[in-house]
C-alpha cells in the first residue's frame, strides 16, 4: 500500500467553504489591526527607507530565515529560532495540505502527497510540531520561572503563550485520535512515521469508532478555531512584531553607522529644532516601538541601565510608543525624563545587539537637540561652561587658542601655516592637545610616524575642537560652526590624508564632515599603523607583556575595527586577555555622547564597573585607543580602589616603546 492519507478524514470536504469564510475573516480582523495602526506612525515626518530595495528585500529574508539577528544571543536565541523554523514547517505543511486537497486534486487531480515524499513529510511535520512544543516550553520556563532580570511580563506574553501551545497541542490530539482510527492498527508502519502522533494516539486506542470520530472532530475545529484566533490575534498582541519585526529588516537603515541627519541652519522657515513632540520624530521612530519584541537586550548592555542610571532603551521606545498612541501633543522630554536622555553615552550597544533593527540613538540625539537648542537646557553646569569654552576658545578647557599646539615643540612636525609639504595631516583633538596625560599619546603617534618616515603635519593654533561632543549633546549649531572652521582650514592646505588618534574626531571627519563639504581620506592611527606594518615600513622589537584591551565604542561598533588593533599589540608582543564584554560588546567607559564634560551624579560610575572588568582578567595592564578612554580609565582606577593592580596605557605607548633600532 503506497504511502499517504485521506485529507479532511472526517470532517469531509465540504467543510472547505466554511474553512475559507472564517479564514478570510481572520485575515480581515488582521489587516484591519494593522490598519488602524497606520495613523500612528503617520505622525512623524517621512523618512526615505525604500531605496536600495532590492539589497533590503535580500537583508531582510536573511535575518528573518536565518534569524541572524536574534541568534546574537543564543541564551533565548536559539529557543527563540528553533520555534520559529518548527512553527514555519508546520505552516509550509498546512500550505500543502491546503494546496493538495482544494487545487491540485480536484482541479489538476494530482495528487503529490504519497510515496516517499508523504513519508518526508508526515516525519518532518512530527518532529517540527515536537520540536516547536519543546522550545516554547522552554521559553515559557523563561518568561514564568527563571524571569531574567528586567524582563517584563504582561497579558500578552499569557495570552499568546497560552495560545500557541493549545494550536499544537490540539493538533497533535487530532493527528493521534485520526491514527488511532485509521493506522496505528491497520498500518503501523506508516504510524511509526509520526512518533509523536504515534504516542498521543496510543491514548486512544479502545475507543469504538463513534467516539473517536465525535473527538476527532471536535479536536478539528477546535485546532482550526486557534488558529483562525492566532491569525486574528497578531496586530492586537505582541505577535505583531511577526510583521513588524520583519518589515523593520527591509526598513533598517543602511546608511554609516551611527550617522545623524546634518540641521540646515540656514533654513529660514524652521521653527523646531529636535523633537519636542511625537510628530518630530520619524514615522520609523514610530514604528519601532511595534518592532520591538521587549527582549531587554539592549537594555542587558546599556552601561546607563548596568550602572542604576535611569536610562532603559527599552523602555525609552516602548515609551514613544505609549506616547504616539494615547498622549501625541504631550512634551516628549518631559514625558520620557531629562536625566534619562542625559544618561545616554551613545555608545549604541543597544543598537548592535537589537534583533529587531530598533534605532535607539538617535531618538535620544534628536530630543537632546531640543533640550539644547530650543530649551537651553544641559545636564549640568559644568557641560555649560565646557560648551560655552569650545565656543570661545575651540576646546571645552577654555585654554588660549595659541598654546593648541605646543605640545609637539621639539618633535619633528610641521604646522600647515608654514607651507611644509607633508603626507598625513595629523587632526590632534582637545584631549591631546591640551591634557597633560594625552599630550604623551600625540607625542608616541609623532614617533611613530617619524619611524616610518611619514612626514606628519599639524593645524596647532588653528585648529579647534571636531564639535562631536557639542553636537552630540545637542548643539548642532556650534558643532557646524567649528566644524566650517576645520573644514575650510583644510581645504585651504590642500591636505591629502588625515589621521587622528581620537575615535570621536575619527568619526567626525571620516563621516559627519561629509555632510558639510570635507572629501579627504581619514583614518584612524590604528589602522594607519597596521597599513605601515604591512608595507614594511614600520617594524617592531617584540617585547613581552600581559594585556586586555578596551574596544572603543567609537572605533569598535562604529567603525568596525577590531582585529587591527589587536594584531598591532601581539606584533607588539602582547598576550592578550579579553573581558567578557569586548569587540562589539564592548562595555563604554562612560566619556561618549558629550558626557565627558558632565559630572556623574546618578547611580555608580560606568568607568569604575568597566576598570573592574579589566581587573577581573588579571592582566595587569589595560590598552585603549582612544583619549577619552584612557582619561576615564585613569580617572576609575584611582576612584575604583585599585591603584598598583592594574594601569591603562594607550596602543600608541606600546608600540614607541617597541620601534626597532
Amino acid at each position: 500500500m503506497e504511502a499517504t492519507r485521506e485529507i479532511y478524514w472526517n470532517v469531509g470536504h465540504g467543510v472547505v467553504w466554511g474553512m475559507y469564510l472564517f479564514a478570510f475573516i481572520a485575515i480581515g480582523i488582521c489587516a484591519w489591526g494593522f490598519w488602524t495602526r497606520l495613523p500612528v506612525y503617520r505622525q512623524g515626518k517621512p523618512l526615505s527607507r525604500l531605496d536600495r530595495l532590492p539589497e533590503r528585500i535580500a537583508l531582510m529574508v536573511k535575518a528573518m530565515l536565518a534569524q541572524s539577528k536574534v541568534l546574537r544571543v543564543l541564551d533565548p536565541g536559539a529557543l527563540h529560532a528553533l520555534f520559529f523554523w518548527s512553527f514555519a514547517l508546520l505552516f509550509i505543511g498546512t500550505l500543502l495540505i491546503m494546496a493538495q486537497a482544494d487545487f491540485a486534486a480536484p482541479v489538476l487531480g494530482i495528487v503529490f502527497l504519497k510515496g516517499a515524499f508523504y513519508k518526508l513529510f508526515s516525519l518532518s511535520l512530527d518532529v517540527a510540531g515536537a520540536l516547536a512544543l519543546l522550545m516554547l516550553g522552554g521559553l515559557m520556563v523563561r518568561r514564568f520561572f527563571v524571569k531574567p532580570e528586567g524582563l517584563q511580563t504582561i497579558r500578552d506574553d499569557y495570552v499568546v503563550q497560552a495560545l500557541l501551545f493549545s494550536i499544537i497541542l490540539t493538533g497533535f490530539f487530532a493527528e493521534g485520535i485520526r491514527m488511532a482510527a485509521t493506522e496505528i492498527g491497520a498500518n503501523p508502519q506508516l504510524a511509526r512515521l509520526s512518533p509523536v502522533g504515534l504516542l498521543f494516539g496510543q491514548m486512544f486506542l479502545g475507543m469504538t469508532p463513534a467516539v473517536l470520530s465525535q473527538a476527532h472532530k471536535a479536536t478539528w475545529w477546535v485546532h482550526f478555531f486557534l488558529a483562525m484566533g492566532f491569525i486574528a490575534a497578531i496586530p492586537y498582541t505582541k505577535l505583531r512584531h511577526i510583521f513588524t519585526t520583519s518589515a523593520n529588516y527591509l526598513f533598517a537603515d543602511l546608511g554609516p553607522k551611527g550617522a545623524l541627519a546634518t540641521i540646515n541652519l540656514e533654513d529660514e522657515s524652521v521653527e523646531q529644532f529636535g523633537a519636542a513632540s511625537i510628530k518630530d520624530l520619524t514615522w520609523k521612530d514610530i514604528f519601532d516601538a511595534d518592532a520591538c519584541t521587549s527582549c531587554k537586550r539592549c537594555q542587558d548592555r546599556c552601561p546607563a541601565y548596568a550602572t542604576d542610571k535611569p536610562l532603559s532603551p527599552m523602555k525609552l521606545v516602548q515609551k514613544i510608543g505609549e506616547i504616539a498612541r494615547e498622549t501625541p501633543e504631550a512634551n516628549l522630554c518631559q514625558s520620557i525624563g531629562e536625566d534619562v536622555l542625559w544618561s545616554c553615552t551613545t555608545c549604541r550597544a543597544c543598537q548592535e545587539t537589537c534583533p529587531a533593527s530598533v534605532e535607539h540613538v538617535n531618538k535620544i540625539l534628536e530630543m537632546r537637540r531640543n533640550l539644547t537648542l530650543m530649551e537651553g537646557s544641559f545636564p549640568g553646569d559644568e557641560v555649560r561652561t565646557a560648551i560655552g569654552n569650545i565656543e570661545v576658545n575651540g576646546n571645552p578647557f577654555g585654554l588660549a587658542y595659541a598654546a593648541r599646539g605646543d605640545w609637539a615643540e621639539g618633535l619633528d612636525v610641521a604646522v600647515m601655516e608654514s607651507g611644509a609639504e607633508v603626507d598625513v595631516l595629523y587632526f590632534v583633538g582637545c584631549y591631546p592637545s591640551f591634557d597633560k596625560r594625552n599630550r604623551e599619546i600625540a607625542a608616541n603617534f609623532i614617533k611613530i610616524c617619524n619611524a616610518a618616515g611619514v612626514r606628519v603635519g599639524i593645524l596647532g593654533k588653528e585648529e579647534k575642537c571636531c564639535g562631536e561632543p557639542a553636537r552630540k549633546l545637542g548643539n548642532e549649531y556650534l558643532y557646524q560652526m567649528t566644524a566650517a572652521e576645520n573644514i575650510e582650514l583644510i581645504k585651504a592646505y590642500g591636505v591629502k590624508k588625515i589621521v587622528t588618534t581620537c575615535p570621536h574626531c575619527f568619526n567626525t571627519l571620516a563621516r559627519d564632515y561629509q555632510d558639510l563639504g570635507l572629501d579627504v581620506p581619514v583614518e584612524h592611527y590604528t589602522t594607519y599603523i597596521s597599513g605601515l606594518m604591512r608595507q614594511q615600513r614600520l617594524k617592531l622589537s617584540p617585547e613581552p607583556f600581559e594585556f586586555t584591551y578596551h574596544d572603543s565604542c567609537y572605533l569598535g561598533r562604529y567603525m568596525d575595527i577590531i582585529e587591527e588593533p589587536r594584531e598591532i599589540l601581539k606584533q607588539a608582543g602582547g598576550q592578550i586577555t579579553e573581558m567578557t564584554r569586548s569587540g562589539l560588546e564592548s562595555f563604554c567607559c562612560s566619556a561618549g555622547g558629550g558626557r565627558i564634560f558632565a559630572e556623574e551624579k546618578i547611580g555608580s560610575r560606568i568607568n569604575v564597573a568597566r576598570v573592574q572588568m579589566a581587573k577581573e582578567t588579571g592582566a595587569p595592564l589595560l590598552v585603549s585607543n582612544c583619549p577619552f578612554c584612557l582619561t576615564m580609565f585613569e580617572d576609575g582606577i584611582k576612584t575604583g580602589g585599585v591603584e598598583g593592580e592594574i594601569r591603562v596605557r594607550d596602543l600608541a605607548e606600546m608600540v614607541a616603546e617597541r620601534l626597532a633600532g
